[in-house]
């Protein structure tokens, strides 16, 4: 690339740090709303920039790309998934897709360890409770929950999060399981513990806590179907901090209802921002509204990844956080 400041557009609203840092090192365009950028107004952003910055709420799939202008040469997402990305058409295309990896990790983790104690121990029922005027006395039978300490929790996908995951369950006591691709190295296993399941489907019977940490992709679409949640135990818990998709939510929000589930915990949804309508009011569902990587710290990093992918881009050389088909 030649020395010209790139120029660079934004479809979401970052952190002012971030997006000052940007405007100083490219020609930015930044986006004020707080809202997502309307998809006649992305396509139309597209065709008048070298790279795209985009979030989770873009589509950015084979129209997109075949109405992409040369110009277009990059597209840095703000956020670790991909899935909202044609990634092969993309490549097709010649134009460069990053991410930010390894910056929501220990967020997540914390999230996730969060919603398995709220759920478990009635957090939420609890705050209402006290918040509506209504606690009146200590009793021995209100508002009983189950300990995790000494429970098995079994983690579905266990790359960084599902790591962090690990040792954090590890000091509250529980054992920990986890079904992945492969299994994690031998250093790894050791030090959390971790019991490998290569069927998932034997993992799914025999845990108290099922946490999901795996990517989204047609490959996990509904890994959690209506037979596998079947299989869970009546008194287990279900944590989802990673794709909505994963769960089969229709199937869950009856097992929620008819209680063969004990509680879940929701950061995410199928068909994300829309929730469906089943799980609203379940005492036995915590909901989210996709924050677990929420802090003022990750969404810096995060910042700062897309600033040193599209950096390193400008300055002729290849962006570390560079998305290819062969990771799909």
């Amino acid at each position: 690339m030649s020395a010209t400041k790139l120029k660079v557009v934004l479809t979401v609203k970052l952190p002012e740090p971030v997006e000052t840092r940007m405007r100083e090192l490219f020609n930015t365009t930044l986006w004020y709303d707080l809202s997502q950028m309307p998809r006649d107004r992305l396509l139309q952003a597209a065709q008048d920039c070298d790279v795209l910055v985009t979030s989770i709420n873009d589509r950015i799939d084979a129209e997109f790309f075949d109405a992409a202008p040369e110009r277009l040469k990059m597209i840095a997402n703000f956020g670790v998934g991909y899935d909202h990305i044609d990634v092969v058409k993309g490549a097709e295309k010649g134009i460069i897709i990053t991410n930010t990896p390894g910056v929501l990790t220990e967020d997540t983790a914390e999230m996730t360890m969060g919603l398995i104690l709220a759920v478990s121990r009635r957090f939420v029922e609890g705050a209402e409770i006290v918040q509506k005027g209504e606690f009146s006395a200590w009793s021995p039978t209100f508002l009983l929950g189950r300990r995790v300490y000494g429970k098995r929790l079994g983690i579905i996908g266990m790359g960084r999060i599902g790591q962090a995951l690990a040792r954090r369950a590890r000091a509250f006591g529980m054992s920990v399981h986890y079904h992945n691709r492969k299994p994690v190295s031998a250093r790894i296993s050791d030090e959390l513990g971790a019991t490998y399941w290569d069927d998932l489907d034997q993992m799914l019977s025999r845990m108290d806590v099922i946490s999901i940490n795996a990517p989204g992709g047609s490959s996990t679409y509904h890994l959690l179907s209506a037979e596998r949640l079947a299989k869970l135990q009546p008194h287990a818990l279900l944590v989802n901090t990673a794709r909505g998709q994963i769960v089969d939510e229709q199937a869950l929000a009856a097992m929620l209802r008819e209680k063969r589930i004990a509680g879940v915990g929701l950061d995410v949804y199928e068909r994300e921002p829309a929730i469906n309508q089943e799980l609203i009011g379940l005492p036995n569902a915590i909901l989210l509204p996709h924050m677990a990587s929420s802090t003022i710290e990750a969404r810096t990093d995060m910042g700062d990844r897309v600033i040193l992918n599209v950096k390193t881009f400008q300055d002729g050389h290849r962006p570390p956080d560079r998305v290819i088909p062969a990771m799909l």
